[in-house]
């Protein structure tokens, strides 16, 4: 199996990296810094720089990939932003590095990584799969506060994106957004409900086991379908 990740410097995409690795599996992952970087190659992983909010690096991953034939390709790489309690309006250069890094960065590399997949009759498990990491927060039927509103807007872009990416790829790829749950990790905190090998492990399951009926879903972690 070949696997992509992108942002897997540490948190969640890290550990996606280690879990597949510990499987068997061929990984290409990404990372902003050098240390990141060390940290992917002692996994055993292919490490590539890359920073999804810069658009020279963004453009570039095309080339960096070139011939490849992914199984699974993973978009992690997010920020949450001001840590707001209402209608506090982000500044300019918040609202930016929020929405280039979650919304913007996914738009500039699914482009790129869908000429990067098997072939639907080669791909291990049947069709390539791409997923991407969102939130429930970005869920508007399920939304009972308004803490973290940039954040939430961004994550509610991010599914947009991700439901036409999964229109164009009909029939190319099974494509689905993913709610990690509340993980103990730098952005979820120390008291959050799972740690990231159960986040991980619950979202390697559904990656692999939905079938054409998940195509364009929203999931929690352990394949329960979560309501736009």
């Amino acid at each position: 199996m070949q696997v992509l990740v992108i942002g897997a410097s540490r948190g969640l995409g890290l550990e996606f990296v280690a879990q597949y690795r510990a499987a068997g599996a061929a990984v290409t992952a990404t990372a902003r810094s050098e240390d990141g970087l060390v940290r992917l190659r002692a996994l055993g992983a292919t490490a590539l720089p890359l920073d999804v909010a810069d658009t020279a690096s963004a453009a570039g991953l095309a080339w960096q990939v070139d011939g490849a034939a992914f199984d699974v390709v993973v978009i992690n790489a997010g920020v949450y932003g001001p840590r707001t309690q209402g209608l506090q309006t982000p500044t300019e250069a918040e609202f930016d590095a929020v929405m280039h890094t979650n919304v913007l960065g996914p738009m500039r590399l699914l482009p790129q990584v869908a000429e990067a997949l098997a072939a639907p009759e080669r791909a291990s498990g049947g069709l390539p799969r791409i997923a991407v990491l969102s939130s429930r927060m970005g869920s508007i039927g399920l939304r009972a506060n308004a803490s973290g509103w940039l954040y939430r807007a961004s994550k509610a872009a991010l599914n947009s994106v991700m439901k036409d990416a999964a229109l164009t790829l009909q029939g190319r790829a099974l494509c689905l957004a993913l709610h990690p749950g509340w993980v103990r990790t730098d952005m979820g905190g120390a008291e959050a409900d799972i740690d990231a090998a159960t986040s991980v492990a619950g979202m390697r399951q559904t990656i692999a086991s939905l079938g054409p009926e998940g195509h364009g879903g929203f999931f929690n972690f352990d394949g329960t379908p979560l309501a736009w």
